[in-house]
């Protein structure tokens, strides 16, 4: 049976950033290094463009995973940053649920590292109390295809949507005159081809 299509909705969305630590960052192999760090600032980008609550948390700093993306602690200074002691599952630190329910959103979008524990355990964990829950894709890294995709299945079983952050970007922004500039320059930081398309878009508004 198909699903009704859930649709994001920026003034009900949340995004939730879980462990993207310096030390697990080294164990992301399904994505080339480069790329998943730009994926990550990326829908950083989009959060803040969108200005959507952030909640950002880490597991262990102490130990092995280490501290949070240093860029991350700069774009999102004011928000709630929950480092949890030990506890794998996010869902299961109560501060975190604290800050994701004082939100008041109930669309989640969710990325981290590694895809199958950090992404995987708080996503169905949100669905089990009521969430939409939005797994990005390209912003979760974990050791291999294999690992990644046997955690995709699982958590789209479960009712998770799997997008990419520029899916959610178009997702949120719904209608280009809503701001084209904005949006485009947004897309042209984060994707290289994209500023050719914003260029040639600058040289057409330039000859009218």
């Amino acid at each position: 049976m198909t699903k009704p299509y859930v649709r994001l909705n920026k003034d009900d969305a949340a995004v939730l950033l879980v462990d993207h630590q310096a030390g697990l960052l080294s164990l992301v192999r399904d994505l080339n290094p480069d790329t998943f760090r730009n994926n990550v600032l990326a829908l950083a980008a989009l959060a803040r463009y969108f200005e959507l609550p952030t909640v950002l948390t880490t597991s262990f700093e102490s130990g092995p995973n280490g501290p949070l993306m240093t860029e991350l602690k700069e774009t999102f200074p004011e928000a709630p940053y929950i480092a949890r002691p030990g506890q794998i599952n996010a869902w299961d630190n109560d501060a975190f649920v604290q800050a994701v329910r004082a939100t008041g959103r109930k669309q989640l979008i969710i990325a981290g590292i590694v895809t199958e524990v950090c992404v995987a355990f708080p996503s169905l964990s949100a669905l089990e109390e009521g969430y939409e829950v939005f797994v990005v894709t390209d912003a979760s890294g974990t050791f291999n295809a294999l690992t990644r995709d046997a955690a995709w299945q699982r958590m789209a079983a479960a009712g998770a949507q799997l997008m990419t952050w520029f899916g959610v970007a178009c997702e949120l922004h719904r209608d280009w005159r809503n701001d084209v500039e904005g949006l485009g320059t947004l897309f042209a930081e984060h994707i290289p081809d994209y500023r050719n398309l914003m260029n040639s878009y600058a040289s057409l508004q330039a000859a009218q």
